[in-house]
């Protein structure tokens, strides 16, 4: 089991945190980038409807589903090694898939993305959580990491549309082997070697357990409304695959989830805030461009350009936050607020006088929720824990938002395809989404009044600092 990883010099922390954050710009950026591709995929390769989803949902079960072995990988392995391999897995990935050999070559490659993704995101939260103690620093490095993840997923859309339009779709794979080639030469020369403890193995039965699980559990909630066996059987064996995980890690010698996490009442409390976030999310990102085109009659492009100004407040969101103390239960307010202003939705409704300010406020309170969300899920865990923990709290935001579309999509779904109809279900959803960070926020308030009456000093906040800074 690998040590903590050596702070490094102060002249290159800045380097190291660009690094990292180019990292998990890349690992957003491919869970957008290829869905303006995706007709012209379609077109070359011949595809239906049903294997374009494979193309996107590749990427996303295989980055969800092996985001808690990544992060116990990066534990066992050490931070650098882990992001190194994360990285090189990642540019394979995308270099493989920019190669037109056919649908299955292709979601295989997509597959292998996510599986960088996976051991890539833990690794890199691991590497900033050790170079930056509690204190303002750890606030404003995750509020860095915070806005190069809202950045990624503006600029997939954006990057899409223009390298498909321009080079083919081929190009929104190969940019992200492009992307990834620098940071492969910065890794080593910027990131300290891994100190070694004491040999640990990885829990394989645990692993393949938690790994079937919620890949049944992610494909099957994906699938919600086409087909009743994947809609309802497929999460259901999930959920006992991973009831079924339990026992096992109770037997074993190194569990996959160190147990004194499952006992942590911030992490248990950061992990559950945030998939109520993840479903908010998800809300969001997936209703407004259909509104916008089955709707208002914008085209891909112009939906993908509508959204960043809520990229942008949430990425100025992310960064503020890890500057500021006490967002947490503003932003899921602010958030709720802003999804509320949407579900106005009317049906002749205009960029500017109905989307513009419900979207900024939507941004700002993602922005301002995730970043202390992200700290509370991995503030009291050990350093040799650090990339569990921070997988853990990356795959309940999948997890979160794979749970409300589940839920959502139903309510979104129309009686008639009018555009009246059509405005309507969106409406139902996101006042659903409303009430979810409504809920959030109620979490919130407990947790922080518990945090209040019972934390010593010196305690850590959700932002990652301390009552002594002030």
């Amino acid at each position: 089991m690998s040590l903590p990883t050596p702070a490094p010099p102060p002249h290159r922390a800045g380097p190291v945190l660009c690094l990292l954050a180019g990292a998990q710009f890349l690992v957003v950026l491919n869970t957008s980038i290829v869905n303006v591709a995706l007709p012209a995929v379609g077109q070359d390769l011949r595809l239906t409807p049903a294997g374009l989803a494979w193309i996107v949902n590749a990427y996303l079960i295989a980055f969800g589903a092996l985001l808690p072995v990544g992060g116990r990988l990066t534990d066992l392995l050490g931070h650098r090694t882990a992001f190194v391999a994360g990285l090189l897995l990642f540019a394979a990935g995308s270099l493989a898939a920019s190669v037109p050999w056919g649908f299955g070559p292709l979601v295989a490659a997509r597959a292998v993305q996510g599986a960088g993704a996976a051991l890539l995101s833990p690794a890199g939260l691991a590497i900033l959580l050790a170079h930056w103690p509690p204190g303002p620093g750890r606030g404003r490095a995750l509020g860095v990491w915070g806005a190069a993840s809202a950045a990624g997923g503006a600029a997939g859309v954006l990057l899409g549309g223009v390298l498909t339009s321009a080079l083919g779709w081929w190009a929104v794979f190969a940019v992200s082997a492009l992307v990834a080639l620098p940071g492969l030469v910065a890794a080593p020369l910027l990131l300290a070697r891994d100190a070694r403890g004491r040999t640990a193995r990885l829990d394989v039965p645990g692993a393949l357990l938690v790994t079937a699980g919620l890949t049944l559990l992610v494909h099957g909630l994906g699938a919600q409304g086409h087909a009743p066996l994947t809609g309802f059987v497929v999460p259901a064996a999930g959920v006992l695959l991973l009831l079924a995980l339990v026992p096992v890690e109770r037997r074993a010698s190194d569990p996959l989830l160190p147990p004194a996490l499952l006992r942590d009442r911030a992490v248990v409390t950061g992990n559950v805030l945030m998939l109520l976030l993840g479903a908010a999310w998800v809300a969001t990102f997936f209703f407004l461009p259909l509104y916008q085109q089955n709707v208002l009659g914008h085209s891909p492009l112009e939906a993908g350009l509508a959204q960043l100004p809520l990229a942008a407040a949430l990425m100025a969101a992310s960064w503020g936050a890890g500057r500021l103390r006490g967002t947490l239960l503003p932003g899921f307010l602010v958030l709720a607020a802003g999804l509320l202003w949407l579900a106005r939705l009317p049906v002749g409704g205009h960029l500017v006088g109905d989307l513009l300010g419900p979207s900024v406020l939507i941004g700002a309170g993602l922005g301002f929720a995730f970043v202390p969300l992200t700290a509370l899920g991995v503030a009291t865990v050990e350093p040799r824990h650090a990339g569990v923990a921070g997988g853990l709290v990356n795959t309940s935001r999948q997890i979160g938002g794979a749970l409300g579309l589940a839920v959502l999509t139903p309510l979104a779904a129309p009686a008639a395809a009018t555009p009246a109809a059509l405005a309507h279900g969106y409406r139902r959803a996101l006042v659903a989404a409303a009430l979810a960070a409504l809920l959030a926020a109620a979490g919130a308030c407990v947790h922080l009044a518990r945090g209040r009456a019972g934390s010593p000093p010196g305690a850590a906040l959700p932002t990652g600092r301390t009552d002594t800074d002030g």
